[in-house]
């Protein structure tokens, strides 16, 4: 699909079940994704968006593809930098996988655009959010830095 891709793969020590509670649930990704919250019925077709903290959407799209516990597509649009949100609707997916006792969880971030500045900013900002995910689900705490919003963003 992409001319702008990035893609990630981490392994951690859970469960499918809870890793996919880790990444839809509000109360949950508020703890690692910087206090920010989604919204959505996670039905095929349905829409879904980020909530920033004092209430500006950060980012919105439409539940693509949903196979519970394994796969997640979503259409993503930047709607709080202008020059990210016109570069229109990007492709996010996750695909989890039991491998033993731990889940491989794979995100790929893509746009069919050349050298897409969203590309660029979610490739600094999915490792420490994916990090931060890991810590919270294998030890209790998720890492500092990404539990509020940064200040004057």
């Amino acid at each position: 699909m992409a001319d702008s891709r990035f893609v990630y793969v981490t392994y951690i020590r859970t469960t499918p079940e809870k890793l996919w509670q880790a990444l839809i649930d509000p109360e949950f990704t508020r703890q690692y994704w910087v206090g920010t919250w989604q919204e959505s019925d996670w039905k095929q077709g349905s829409p879904w968006r980020i909530m920033i903290p004092d209430g500006r959407v950060a980012d919105s799209g439409e539940v693509l593809e949903i196979d519970l516990h394994k796969k997640l597509v979503l259409s993503w649009r930047n709607e709080f930098k202008p020059e990210m949100r016109e570069e229109g609707y990007s492709r996010l997916t996750y695909e989890l996988e039991q491998m033993g006792e731990s889940v491989k969880l794979t995100v790929v971030h893509e746009i069919d655009k050349p050298e897409s500045k969203l590309i660029g900013a979610v490739s600094t900002g999915w490792p420490h959010l994916l990090a931060s995910l890991k810590s919270l689900l294998e030890t209790g705490e998720s890492l500092k830095e990404t539990r509020e919003w940064p200040a004057g963003k």
